[in-house]
């Protein structure tokens, strides 16, 4: 099995009510800015365990580095069962998350996917707590029109009714081997040490003896809420952080949505940020920092602490 270099210290807390799981990595007397990182939808704070291993000593013993597991997923579950998420709720945790670990002191985030889109829209509404930002793959999500707004109500609840009666629910695996296939499946790339330690945190066995995933089913609800492009645009534009836009070579959104929202469109979209970088990893699908964490920890660090 895979084994870390730099073990993570766990602490759990309320937040905004809920139970709150932070892993911490790092030097408690860090003088350089806090580096906060954001994992994706379905996905674990543990995620980061192989980019954070392949970071530089120097870049790690001089800063604390923390990675939450959001509300609904991992150690961040809710005492009493939810029914739906919403997303501006991640940008409420994240904002009150900052203010309890760093008070007033700026950030580097990192965000992959989801984390990425949180990120960016967080750093929209305050930017003046986001030094550096990183966007691993946070490309958003195709364009709605208003005219969906009811069908897309509807379709909320129906699926919170689905939800109630049992209708929507996540797999559960007979062993832990049986979760890293299911991991390995669904990125080929991910060697089998990794996927075994992951998948020790991305799921635990419960009273049926089976493993189930760490991550609440109500997640699979569909939002009520539409993808507002010109709502998205404004908070690039907002952002005064310099801003590094990371894609895999692999293109996901191809795979994900056809013709419905492409690369070109992104690059049209993330062109609103002020202060914008781009880079690409070689060999990799969208769980990049799982299929090349060195090559992600290095792009993540000299942008971060640009090396003359």
């Amino acid at each position: 099995m895979y084994q870390e270099r730099l073990p993570a210290r766990h602490e759990t807390f309320n937040l905004r009510g809920l139970p709150c799981h932070l892993l911490h990595w790092g030097g408690a007397d860090s003088t350089l800015t806090p580096l906060v990182l954001l994992h994706g939808w379905m996905d674990v704070a543990a995620s980061w365990q192989f980019a954070v291993d392949a970071f530089s000593d120097g870049f790690t013993q001089a800063r604390q580095i923390v990675a939450l597991d959001w509300r609904g997923f991992g150690r961040s579950m809710p005492q009493s069962p939810a029914d739906c998420y919403h997303f501006v709720d991640y940008l409420a945790d994240l904002d009150a998350l900052l203010e309890r670990c760093f008070g007033d002191l700026p950030v580097d985030l990192v965000g992959h996917s989801m984390g990425g889109n949180v990120a960016m829209m967080y750093a929209g509404a305050r930017p003046a707590r986001i030094r550096r930002l990183v966007n691993l793959e946070g490309f958003g999500l195709p364009a709605t029109q208003p005219s969906q707004a009811p069908g897309r109500f509807a379709q909320w609840l129906d699926e919170l009714r689905q939800l109630r009666q049992g209708g929507i629910t996540l797999k559960s695996y007979d062993s832990l081997a049986g979760v890293a296939e299911r991991l390995m499946k669904t990125n080929p790339r991910l060697a089998p040490d990794k996927a075994t330690w992951l998948a020790q945190h991305w799921a635990r066995p419960g009273d049926d003896g089976r493993w189930h995933i760490l991550g609440d089913a109500a997640h699979k609800v569909t939002s009520a809420q539409l993808y507002r492009v010109d709502e998205a645009l404004a908070l690039y534009a907002a952002i005064t952080a310099p801003v590094l836009s990371v894609e895999a070579d692999h293109d996901s959104l191809a795979l994900w949505w056809k013709e419905r929202f492409t690369l070109r469109e992104y690059h049209e979209r993330i062109g609103h940020v002020r202060q914008l970088r781009s880079a690409t990893i070689r060999d990799a699908g969208h769980m990049l920092h799982h299929d090349q964490p060195e090559a992600v920890a290095g792009v993540i660090e000299q942008f971060l602490e640009p090396k003359p």
